[in-house]
């Protein structure tokens, strides 16, 4: 679990929050890589690597929501936290490759119904 009690701090350096969102950003960004290689596994018939692609997939965001959540949570819904730039591309990062998982899943279903 990362500590993310500094992270609010006024006098701790903006890179503290960079490398935690940065985190964000990474396994985000690895989640819907690892989407679409399943939806391409998928897509030649290998629905056994396709599932367990996914599973990688799903391992990466929950990690990545798991930041999240940790940033939301050390906010406590006051402010606290400098809003960036980077901040919020971290949260684009996140929900595009959570909306990406979700259409990949229901796109691998359809190829194996039709196979």
């Amino acid at each position: 679990m990362l500590d993310l009690d500094h992270i609010t701090d006024a006098e701790t350096p903006e890179n503290d929050l960079e490398e935690v969102v940065m985190g964000l950003i990474i396994n985000s960004g690895q989640a819907r890589s690892l989407a679409y290689t399943a939806l391409r596994q998928a897509k030649q018939g290998d629905f056994e690597a396709a599932k367990a692609t996914m599973e990688q997939s799903r391992i990466a965001l929950s990690e990545a929501h798991r930041v999240q959540t940790q940033l939301i949570e050390s906010d406590e819904g006051e402010g606290k936290m400098k809003v960036s730039l980077v901040l919020v591309h971290a949260q684009d990062h996140l929900m595009t490759s959570m909306l990406a998982r979700e259409l990949v899943a229901e796109l691998i279903e359809l190829h194996e119904k039709v196979q």
